[in-house]
Protein backbone atom coordinates (compact mmCIF):
# COMPACT_ATOMS: atom_id res chain seq x y z
CA UNK A 1 0.00 0.00 0.00
CA UNK A 2 2.79 2.44 0.91
CA UNK A 3 4.54 1.71 -2.38
CA UNK A 4 1.35 2.56 -4.33
CA UNK A 5 1.04 5.88 -2.49
CA UNK A 6 4.70 6.68 -3.16
CA UNK A 7 4.21 5.97 -6.87
CA UNK A 8 1.05 8.10 -6.99
CA UNK A 9 2.84 10.98 -5.27
CA UNK A 10 5.75 10.69 -7.70
CA UNK A 11 3.38 10.82 -10.67
CA UNK A 12 1.62 13.87 -9.20
CA UNK A 13 4.93 15.65 -8.65
CA UNK A 14 5.95 14.81 -12.21
CA UNK A 15 2.83 16.58 -13.49
CA UNK A 16 0.68 13.59 -14.41
CA UNK A 17 -2.87 14.79 -15.03
CA UNK A 18 -4.44 11.58 -13.72
CA UNK A 19 -3.53 12.34 -10.12
CA UNK A 20 -6.31 12.24 -7.57
CA UNK A 21 -6.28 14.38 -4.45
CA UNK A 22 -7.33 11.41 -2.30
CA UNK A 23 -4.07 9.68 -3.21
CA UNK A 24 -2.04 12.70 -2.07
CA UNK A 25 -3.97 13.25 1.15
CA UNK A 26 -2.82 9.90 2.54
CA UNK A 27 0.73 11.21 2.82
CA UNK A 28 0.01 14.86 3.65
CA UNK A 29 -0.81 16.19 7.10
CA UNK A 30 -4.19 17.86 7.50
CA UNK A 31 -4.08 21.62 7.44
CA UNK A 32 -6.28 24.09 9.24
CA UNK A 33 -8.97 25.78 7.14
CA UNK A 34 -7.84 29.09 5.72
CA UNK A 35 -10.12 32.05 5.37
CA UNK A 36 -8.26 33.80 2.56
CA UNK A 37 -7.77 37.53 2.30
CA UNK A 38 -10.60 39.85 3.20
CA UNK A 39 -11.47 43.24 1.75
CA UNK A 40 -13.24 45.90 3.82
CA UNK A 41 -17.04 45.52 3.85
CA UNK A 42 -17.49 48.85 2.05
CA UNK A 43 -15.36 47.65 -0.89
CA UNK A 44 -18.01 45.14 -2.07
CA UNK A 45 -17.89 41.36 -1.84
CA UNK A 46 -15.03 39.83 0.12
CA UNK A 47 -12.37 38.46 -2.25
CA UNK A 48 -10.77 35.09 -1.55
CA UNK A 49 -7.56 34.20 -3.43
CA UNK A 50 -7.47 30.50 -4.37
CA UNK A 51 -4.31 28.89 -5.75
CA UNK A 52 -4.92 26.11 -8.29
CA UNK A 53 -2.06 23.64 -8.70
CA UNK A 54 -1.19 19.92 -8.55
CA UNK A 55 -2.56 19.85 -4.99
CA UNK A 56 -5.97 21.14 -6.10
CA UNK A 57 -7.41 24.28 -4.50
CA UNK A 58 -5.75 26.20 -1.66
CA UNK A 59 -7.68 26.97 0.43
CA UNK A 60 -10.15 24.24 -0.37
CA UNK A 61 -12.55 25.16 2.46
CA UNK A 62 -13.83 28.74 2.61
CA UNK A 63 -15.96 29.78 5.59
CA UNK A 64 -18.41 32.66 5.37
CA UNK A 65 -21.46 34.23 6.96
CA UNK A 66 -24.82 32.91 5.67
CA UNK A 67 -25.90 35.04 2.71
CA UNK A 68 -22.49 36.76 2.41
CA UNK A 69 -21.40 37.66 -1.12
CA UNK A 70 -17.89 36.46 -2.03
CA UNK A 71 -15.66 36.73 -5.05
CA UNK A 72 -13.47 33.65 -5.42
CA UNK A 73 -10.28 34.56 -7.32
CA UNK A 74 -8.77 31.42 -8.89
CA UNK A 75 -5.20 31.46 -10.25
CA UNK A 76 -3.91 28.30 -11.97
CA UNK A 77 -0.13 27.92 -11.80
CA UNK A 78 0.51 24.50 -13.37
CA UNK A 79 -0.16 23.06 -16.80
CA UNK A 80 -2.47 20.14 -16.04
CA UNK A 81 -5.61 19.40 -18.03
CA UNK A 82 -7.62 18.28 -15.00
CA UNK A 83 -7.50 21.79 -13.46
CA UNK A 84 -7.73 23.84 -16.65
CA UNK A 85 -11.47 24.23 -16.05
CA UNK A 86 -13.55 24.92 -12.98
CA UNK A 87 -17.06 23.68 -12.33
CA UNK A 88 -18.39 26.73 -10.49
CA UNK A 89 -20.95 26.50 -7.67
CA UNK A 90 -23.68 27.44 -10.18
CA UNK A 91 -22.70 24.42 -12.33
CA UNK A 92 -21.13 26.42 -15.18
CA UNK A 93 -17.71 25.47 -16.55
CA UNK A 94 -15.16 28.28 -16.35
CA UNK A 95 -11.79 28.21 -18.12
CA UNK A 96 -8.76 28.86 -15.89
CA UNK A 97 -5.95 30.19 -18.09
CA UNK A 98 -2.40 29.78 -16.81
CA UNK A 99 -1.22 32.48 -14.38
CA UNK A 100 -4.33 34.63 -14.81
CA UNK A 101 -6.75 35.50 -12.03
CA UNK A 102 -10.33 34.46 -12.77
CA UNK A 103 -13.09 35.84 -10.55
CA UNK A 104 -16.20 33.81 -9.71
CA UNK A 105 -19.04 35.35 -7.71
CA UNK A 106 -20.69 33.14 -5.10
CA UNK A 107 -23.12 33.62 -2.22
CA UNK A 108 -22.55 31.69 1.00
CA UNK A 109 -25.56 29.40 1.56
CA UNK A 110 -27.86 30.01 4.54
CA UNK A 111 -26.80 26.62 5.91
CA UNK A 112 -24.44 23.86 4.84
CA UNK A 113 -22.05 24.26 1.95
CA UNK A 114 -21.81 24.83 -1.77
CA UNK A 115 -19.04 23.18 -3.76
CA UNK A 116 -16.79 23.73 -6.73
CA UNK A 117 -14.58 21.24 -8.57
CA UNK A 118 -12.18 20.84 -11.45
CA UNK A 119 -13.64 20.06 -14.86
CA UNK A 120 -12.80 16.37 -14.39
CA UNK A 121 -14.37 16.32 -10.89
CA UNK A 122 -11.13 15.10 -9.26
CA UNK A 123 -10.33 18.14 -7.07
CA UNK A 124 -12.95 19.81 -4.90
CA UNK A 125 -13.47 22.81 -2.69
CA UNK A 126 -16.38 24.19 -0.66
CA UNK A 127 -17.82 27.44 0.59
CA UNK A 128 -19.24 26.73 4.04
CA UNK A 129 -21.85 28.68 6.01
CA UNK A 130 -20.53 29.38 9.50
CA UNK A 131 -23.19 29.68 12.22
CA UNK A 132 -23.30 32.99 14.08
CA UNK A 133 -21.29 32.85 17.30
Amino acid sequence: MTKAIAIALFLCAAGASGCKKSEQKAAEPASAPASGSAAPASAGPRKIAIAVDNNGYTPERIPGKPGEKLTLVFTRTVDASCIAQLKAPDGKLVDLPMNQAVEVAVTVPQAGEVGFACGMDMFHGVVVAQPAS
